[in-house]
């Protein structure tokens, strides 16, 4: 073999695998970013529907659920509390839920599917900060009219026990509906009405 002679072979073989090494490096390389375009288990479990348990709820009590990273309640009202919807009408800023916070099937004076279950993301819809539940009646720091709700202490906007805001308050709207259906008497899925996308 002369000195300046390469082997073909060799050439083809050495050829060859850099080009496969190469290959591998670019498909390791390109790997994350495609399969960044993916969500993960995580993003899909925080985003799934969340079945709730409600055969202990008693009433007048409320429990919370988390719910794509937000806050959700749910509260058995009592008849009392439904009772006090329709007096406070005149001190709302949206009493018949014209702006679209809700799904359909919750646009009615409970705001709700059942009227005792009531189920609302626990967001102000001023700057998102987690109003209280204050379901008592009259107390001193609210004042004589007050008839049960959620007050929020960041900015003192109040909404009544159907999450309909009040008149003259920083909140501008009611609170959110999530999107929700019961299977049975003592289950709720939050974040699925059944219906298709």
């Amino acid at each position: 073999m002369a000195e300046g002679t390469l082997d073909k072979g060799k050439r083809r073989f050495v050829i060859g695998a850099t080009s496969v090494v190469g290959g591998i490096g670019v498909a390791a390389a390109a790997a994350p970013f495609v399969l960044s375009m993916f969500p993960s288990e995580r993003a899909k479990a925080a985003g799934a529907p969340v079945e709730v348990d409600i055969s202990k709820l008693e009433p007048g009590q409320k429990i919370d659920v988390e719910w794509r990273g937000k806050v959700v309640w749910i509260v058995n009202r009592t008849p009392a509390m439904l009772d006090s919807l329709a007096k406070l009408d005149a001190k709302l800023a949206d009493p018949a839920s014209n702006q679209p916070q809700q799904p359909d099937y919750a646009k009615n004076p409970a705001r709700a599917i059942k009227p005792q279950l009531f189920v609302a993301v626990g967001i102000c819809t001023h700057l998102g900060c987690s109003p209280t539940f204050r379901p008592e009646v009259a107390p001193a720091d609210l004042g004589g009219d007050w008839l049960g709700g959620f007050f929020c202490p960041c900015h003192q906007s109040k909404f009544d026990l159907a999450g309909r805001v009040y008149a003259g308050v920083p909140a501008p709207t009611n609170l959110v509906i999530p999107p929700y259906r019961f299977v049975g008497d003592t289950k709720v899925v939050i974040g699925d009405d059944g219906k298709s996308a």
